[in-house]
C-alpha cells in the first residue's frame, strides 16, 4: 500500500504505498530525497523505488485501493533490480541518515527481491542510520530478520497493517491477514532489534466518513503497542482498483483532510504519527472544498516533522459541511454526500 510517509508523478507522494506511477521497466530506477524524523531530528532521506515482478498477494488476489500491480515487470531479473539500485546510489550517494527502500511490494519476499539482490542492498547501506524497507507480515520471520541483521542492523521494517479491525482489513481491503498476524511480525523485527512502522489506512471503501475516522483512531491506539512509528496514509484513487470503480459511479470519496487532522491531533500523544497527505486537493486524493486545501496539507506535513499538534491553525468554512458528513452520511445508503 504505495506513499507514502516525495513523488513519483503522477501526484508528488514519499512512500511507495500512495499513489500511482507510470509503468516501470526492468531497468528504470526511481528516487527521490526528503526531510523525516529520526530520534526527534529532522534529517535528510532518500526513497529508492525498485521495479520488481510485483506484489506475491497482487498477483494472487489483490488490496481493493492498491493499483501497483501495474508498474511491476514479470521478466525483470535479479541482475535488473541490483542495477537500478546501483545507480541510484551513483546519482545520490549515500549522504542520507534513512534510506528507504520501496518494490511496491515486499522487499523480504524472496520470490519478490531474490536474497542475494537483497543481501547486496543491505550491505550498501550498512553505514546508513535507519534502512526502511516494507513487507508482508508473512515474510518477516524470526529466520529473515536474523539473516539480514548480521549484514545490517539499522532496519525498519514497514508493514501494511491499514486497520486494527479484521473485519475491515480482510472485507473492505482485502490484505489476508489477521492483526495477530502483525502482532507476530512486529514480534519478530523488535526481537531482532529492529523497529517497526505500522501502515494505517484513513477511509477504506465501504466506511462513512466518521466510521472511518473512528476506526482510524482505534487504529492507531491499538497498532502503538507493536510500532515504533505510525504512518497514516490517507487513501487516494489509484488506477485500475476496486476503489476506482466505486469513486467512478458516486460510491466512493477519498477522505476529507480535516480527517486527518483530527486522527493526528487525537493520536499525538499515543503515538509517533507522520503523515504525508499524496495528491491531496486532487479529485483522486484527500480533499476539502479546494480553498483551504495546500494549507491543510502543509500543516499536516509541518507536524509530521515536528510532532506539534499547534501545527493546525488553518480553518475554512468547510469545516460545516464536514461536520455535517459526519453526522448524516449514515442515511445516504453508503453514497457520499459531498463530491
Amino acid at each position: 500500500m504505495k506513499k507514502q510517509y516525495g513523488a513519483r508523478k503522477r501526484v508528488p507522494r514519499k512512500s511507495a504505498r500512495e499513489t500511482g506511477r507510470r509503468r516501470a521497466r526492468s531497468n528504470e530506477r526511481f528516487a527521490w530525497t526528503g526531510l523525516d524524523l529520526l530520534n526527534s531530528d529532522i534529517v535528510p532521506s532518500l526513497t529508492v523505488v525498485l521495479t520488481t515482478k510485483g506484489c506475491s498477494w497482487a498477483r494472487h488476489d489483490g488490496c481493493t485501493m492498491c493499483g501497483y500491480i501495474i508498474d511491476s515487470n514479470p521478466d525483470v531479473q535479479a541482475s535488473d533490480i541490483q542495477k537500478q539500485f546501483h545507480e541510484v546510489l551513483a546519482h545520490y550517494g549515500k549522504a542520507f541518515k534513512i534510506v528507504k527502500i520501496f518494490t511496491s511490494g515486499s522487499f523480504l519476499d524472496q520470490g519478490e527481491v531474490p536474497t542475494d539482490v537483497r543481501d547486496a542492498i543491505l550491505s550498501d547501506l550498512r553505514g546508513t542510520p535507519k534502512v526502511i524497507v516494507e513487507s508482508r507480515p508473512e515474510f518477516v520471520t524470526s529466520e529473515i530478520c536474523d539473516d539480514i541483521s548480521r549484514i545490517n542492523e539499522h532496519i525498519e521494517v514497514a508493514i501494511g497493517l491499514e486497520t486494527s479491525n479484521d473485519c475491515i482489513r480482510n472485507n473492505y481491503v482485502n490484505k489476508g491477514f489477521s492483526f495477530r498476524d502483525f502482532v507476530r511480525a512486529s514480534e519478530a523485527a523488535h526481537a531482532t532489534g529492529f523497529t517497526v512502522k505500522a501502515y494505517l489506512l484513513l477511509k477504506p471503501p465501504f466506511l462513512t466518513e466518521r466510521e472511518a475516522l473512528e476506526d482510524a483512531l482505534q487504529s492507531v491506539r491499538d497498532a502503538a503497542p507493536h510500532a515504533d512509528t505510525v504512518s497514516l496514509n490517507l487513501c487516494n484513487v489509484q488506477k485500475g482498483t476496486l476503489v476506482e470503480a466505486l469513486w467512478k459511479k458516486g460510491l466512493y470519496r477519498p477522505p476529507w483532510l480535516w480527517s486527518a487532522v483530527e486522527v493526528l491531533k487525537g493520536t499525538h500523544e499515543t503515538a509517533t504519527v507522520i503523515c504525508d497527505p499524496v495528491g491531496g486537493g486532487t479529485r483522486r486524493g484527500p480533499h476539502n472544498c479546494g480553498k483551504c486545501d495546500r494549507e491543510v496539507v502543509a500543516e499536516i506535513k509541518e507536524f509530521s516533522l515536528s510532532q506539534n499538534s499547534a501545527s493546525f491553525t488553518a480553518s475554512c468554512t468547510d469545516q460545516m459541511l464536514w461536520e455535517y458528513v459526519l453526522e448524516f452520511e449514515e442515511f445516504s445508503y453508503g453514497a457520499p454526500l459531498v463530491p
